[in-house]
């Protein structure tokens, strides 16, 4: 049994306090000096040393992180997500993949079959504290400028108690039972969105972009295709989710889970501009895509798992914060 990781801010990890428009590619990216960018840069030597680090020894000893079921409530620092305009940009088709349609329809976390883009485009996020402890995460790749991004979890970026982004990040596409058949993918660039640290970790903030090195002269979504990823959607949809679940009936973090429903809005915490599904992936998962309009293997990235509670599992809502900050970093 893999071991999990409870993210609580005292063990230096963040505690957590606890929606298809018009297709369009990401504008530039604002001045790096404008307001609203909160992220760390990695420097070439570093991301050279988080490829060598990340041994298969210590991909199996990595905890899986999971997020706090609590239902406390983080003092907001501003307005929710506001409603803007609708903007999504396509998938990017990848490596031919075989397709077939799931066996059942998971209501529960089930093993994917389907193959497809998403079996190329998910994979599994490393990376240390500075306490030194190595934790596991989900990630997914999204089409971007720089075809280099990956949407995960604020909870595996950076610490929200004290705003330190994490360190020897990496990204292993299509990762299973410890094979890297696409690579090891360092992190060059962090990006967090500022009101998740300003606020110590409100779940309605919890989402973040890292932007990968390339590999073999190639960049991510060049080497494995890309997620579609859509900003203030429609919500109330049939979704997809996405993660590497660290429990035994999961394969204990070693292959790719899913999950299917009609989203939600979260009513059980005061503030909560969450949406969830009826069925719930444990620790590992967290930072794994939730997608819509998801046929054959691609889809919308609208947001990624955040926080569970019962047996429902949520993520937050990609407005227009999380546009400024995706057009960031598809420009880093």
């Amino acid at each position: 049994m893999r071991r999990v990781a409870t993210l609580f801010s005292a063990l230096t990890l963040a505690t957590l306090g606890w929606t298809a428009g018009t297709a369009a590619h990401a504008a530039p990216a604002p001045s790096p000096s404008a307001q609203g960018a909160a992220g760390t840069s990695v420097s070439t030597e570093e991301q050279r040393a988080a490829a060598r680090f990340w041994t298969t020894e210590r991909l199996r000893a990595a905890q899986d992180v999971t997020a706090l079921p609590a239902a406390r409530t983080a003092k907001l620092a501003t307005a929710p997500p506001t409603t803007g305009e609708r903007v999504s940009v396509p998938p990017l088709p990848g490596p031919a993949a075989a397709t077939s349609a799931p066996s059942t329809r998971a209501t529960s976390p089930t093993a994917w079959t389907g193959g497809g883009l998403i079996s190329t485009t998910a994979g599994k996020v490393f990376f240390q504290n500075a306490s030194g402890g190595t934790f596991a995460c989900s990630a997914t790749v999204a089409n971007s400028d720089n075809r280099s991004v990956v949407l995960t979890a604020g909870h595996c970026v950076v610490d929200a108690a004290t705003g330190t982004g994490y360190r020897n990040w990496v990204f292993i596409p299509g990762y299973n039972n410890g094979n890297r058949p696409y690579g090891t993918f360092s992190a060059r660039s962090l990006f967090w969105e500022p009101q998740y640290v300003s606020t110590r970790g409100n779940a309605n903030w919890d989402y973040a972009f890292a932007v990968m090195n390339t590999l073999n002269g190639r960049t991510l979504a060049e080497t494995v295709g890309a997620q579609g990823i859509a900003f203030n959607s429609q919500t109330g949809r049939h979704v997809h989710s996405f993660g590497y679940g660290g429990s035994a009936a999961e394969g204990n973090g070693e292959r790719l889970n899913h999950c299917e429903g009609n989203e939600f809005p979260d009513a059980g915490r005061p503030g909560s501009t969450m949406w969830g599904i009826d069925c719930v992936q444990t620790g590992g998962s967290s930072g794994g895509g939730f997608l819509a309009d998801f046929s054959g293997g691609g889809g919308y990235l609208i947001g990624n798992i955040s926080v569970s509670a019962g047996a429902n599992e949520y993520h937050p809502t990609l407005g227009n914060e999380a546009l400024d900050l995706y057009r960031r970093a598809g420009a880093a």
